[in-house]
């Protein structure tokens, strides 16, 4: 597959075939993706593979009780989770979490994640961030570039098997009840779930902005750059 092709059909896969991954296919997956960029190449993602059934399922409730705060913001009319999200929009968003519960559906992504054929949960080495907005007075998310490159880059790297997936950080609404099912050193967060398998369906066409509408030149209100 050219490079080309995989940045513009790599989309979200949520939906997977019965077809289980091989673990050779999915140690390929992981050694192509380290080669991922990080600060000072210090590589601060650790993989767990979940394939322990208990621990599946303990995951998956956790995963499905922060989706269904994800569904209650939806329903309030706020973004989820923003970090610029008011005191009103809090308890707007809580006010609708019986209704986001009662909109489960029995198949749906979050109602069966403990059933997809590869769970891996990425978690990222605090002590070896270089978290350059660290302090900064707002939301600090600059650490993220030493550790979703390698998120993506496994991605790809499932993308060139013929396999889909999807990156989800819901699951870190619960971290510490996470980090303790999973015995996380102190040091370490959780980063990611990573779901994958062979795709029941691929959207080949995705929806995205056009350079045009995010690209400026010099500065944010500049000339709206065009190649």
């Amino acid at each position: 597959m050219e490079l080309s092709d995989a940045l513009r059909t790599t989309g979200s896969v949520r939906e997977f075939t019965a077809q289980p991954v091989d673990d050779a296919v999915l140690n390929e997956i992981l050694d192509e993706a380290r080669f991922a960029p990080s600060g000072g190449n210090r590589q601060a993602w650790r993989v767990l593979v979940i394939k322990d059934p208990a621990q599946r399922r303990a995951i998956g409730a956790a995963y499905l009780d922060a989706w269904h705060d994800y569904v209650a913001h939806l329903l309030a009319g706020v973004v989820p989770f923003s970090p610029l999200a008011t005191d009103e929009d809090r308890a707007a968003a809580l006010g609708q979490r019986t209704a986001a519960e009662m909109k489960s559906r029995p198949d749906g992504f979050a109602e069966t994640i403990s059933a997809v054929p590869v769970m891996l949960v990425v978690c990222v080495d605090l002590g070896v961030l270089a978290a350059t907005d660290r302090d900064l007075d707002r939301y600090h998310f600059a650490g993220g570039a030493s550790i979703y490159p390698f998120v993506w880059n496994t991605l790809l790297a499932a993308r060139g098997r013929g396999l889909g997936g999807v990156m989800t950080t819901m699951a870190t609404r619960n971290e510490p009840l996470l980090a303790e099912l999973l015995a996380l050193p102190a040091n370490y967060a959780l980063a990611s779930l990573v779901a994958l398998g062979y795709p029941r369906r691929r959207d080949t066409k995705l929806t995205r902005k056009t350079v045009a509408e995010f690209t400026t030149i010099d500065t944010f209100d500049g000339a709206i750059f065009s190649g």
